[in-house]
């Protein structure tokens, strides 16, 4: 029977925190073409070892990244302990391929848990269920770089899965026994046949609560980026996960269970087109386009999982660091808009959005109208007061003859000028009455 006291105290701060960063970074940065390039490229395991030997990110410093992330209004962080290339940033037991054997030579999730926790953020793991670099791993078919090597195919009948496994679950006890209290667990990813009890993941799960009872874990033990799993459900598995994982989507109308419970879910976007450094993608989101995407996971009851990939050296990039920084001022005025809110009962405005935290409504204005702004869905008896979120002014509800034809919706005098405070989006605070 699915404990839905402990689910809904467990996933209490996510739903409060709402944005968060995710870091995916490892052996790929090298050859800069993506986290994905082993599989694109269908690349051979001894063409890609090269970039191991030669790992050594002598710029890394998690402090730098901690404080971007909080300066962002970040509240929490994923990083990728293990990615699909096998590649770990943790000094496992259970394997050679790892950071403290590269030149680098230091045990990278230690030291990035260590910063990000300094800075009072909550901390998560990225596991990767799939491994290209384990010799047990199916490698005919499915997406390793081997699928297309017909000698992969016999080979795949004399590897052992349950060893493969047995590796697995091992790296996740070391991830939730050597370094202190883990918030997130994002498993990634589930695909054909490869899902739930696949990866023996009723044991998983409940090994991972015996050591971590407050985590939070993702849904892809049981779908991928697509589907929803169990969770979407009345009636749960044990490794549903948590939260929904919408990947490069914001879910249209939100997310609610089959039958109409809301349904905690996280978007992970990337701020450009991929997750890991990519050196020649340049097609980044401007800041005003993360602000609205952020803003419109809240009103639909979500979380922002924002991406960086930092390069071979260890340095975000620059254009990452100044959308954080464009974003942090605009969450350094306006983020009770975002923190601990969610969905309103009223209607999507077509200027712009609604969160809502209590008695607090928070219009997210996001195009000038002519003369006052219309506050639609809020009866006027029923206001207290509306002030202006950047710097709490007073904002006044006209009554002339332009808006008294309309006496049902309540307008407020933004500015004498044809444009916003805030261009982006500026936050109008209307605070009902009790």
């Amino acid at each position: 029977m699915f404990d839905w006291a402990a689910y809904n105290k467990r996933v209490e701060w996510f739903q409060q925190a709402r944005f968060g960063m995710f870091i995916h970074w490892g052996l790929y940065a090298i050859p800069a073409r993506g986290e994905w390039v082993r599989s694109n490229e269908q690349m051979p395991e001894e063409d890609y070892l090269p970039f191991f030997n030669e790992f050594n990110p002598i710029d890394y410093d998690p402090k730098k990244w901690a404080k971007a992330a909080k300066e962002a209004g970040m509240k929490y962080v994923v990083m990728t302990a293990k990615h699909h290339d096998g590649f770990c940033l943790f000094d496992s037991d259970l394997t050679d391929f790892k950071a403290t054997n590269t030149p680098a030579g230091r045990d990278l999730i230690a030291e990035y848990l260590e910063a990000f926790r300094a800075e009072g953020l909550k901390v998560g793991l990225y596991y990767s269920l799939i491994d290209w670099h384990h010799p047990d791993y199916p490698h005919y078919g499915g997406n390793h770089p081997m699928r297309n090597c017909e000698a992969e195919k016999e080979k795949d009948t004399q590897r052992n899965f349950d060893r493969y496994l047995d590796y697995m679950h091992g790296q996740v006890k070391e991830l939730c026994t050597r370094y202190g209290r883990i918030d997130v667990m994002w498993f990634d990813f589930s695909y054909n046949d490869m899902v739930g009890e696949k990866w023996r993941a009723t044991e998983l799960v409940n090994m991972i609560r015996t050591y971590q009872p407050w985590v939070i874990i993702d849904n892809r033990l049981e779908v991928s980026g697509e589907g929803f799993g169990s969770i979407a459900t009345d009636n749960p598995n044990v490794y549903s996960g948590d939260f929904v994982s919408p990947e490069q989507i914001i879910p249209p109308y939100g997310l609610k269970s089959e039958s109409g419970r809301d349904l905690v879910w996280e978007a992970c976007i990337t701020m450009n087109d991929n997750w890991g450094y990519c050196a020649k993608d340049k097609n980044f989101k401007p800041a005003s386009t993360v602000i609205k995407k952020l803003v419109e996971c809240v009103s639909k009851n979500g979380n922002m999982l924002l991406n960086v990939g930092p390069d071979a050296r260890g340095n975000i990039p620059d254009e990452s660091y100044r959308i954080l920084a464009e974003v942090g001022a605009w969450m350094k005025k306006n983020s009770a808009s975002i923190y601990n809110c969610r969905a309103s009962a009223i209607e999507k405005p077509e200027n712009g959005r609604i969160t809502q935290n209590g008695r607090k409504l928070y219009y997210h204005v996001m195009e000038p109208a002519i003369s006052s702004v219309p506050l639609i869905g809020v009866p006027r008896d029923q206001v207290k007061h509306v002030r202006l979120l950047a710097d709490g002014s007073e904002l006044q509800i006209p009554n002339n003859w332009k808006v008294n034809n309309y006496p049902d919706i309540v307008f407020v005098n933004i500015t004498d000028t044809p444009y916003l405070p805030d261009p982006v989006d500026t936050v109008v605070e209307v605070t009902l009455k009790d």
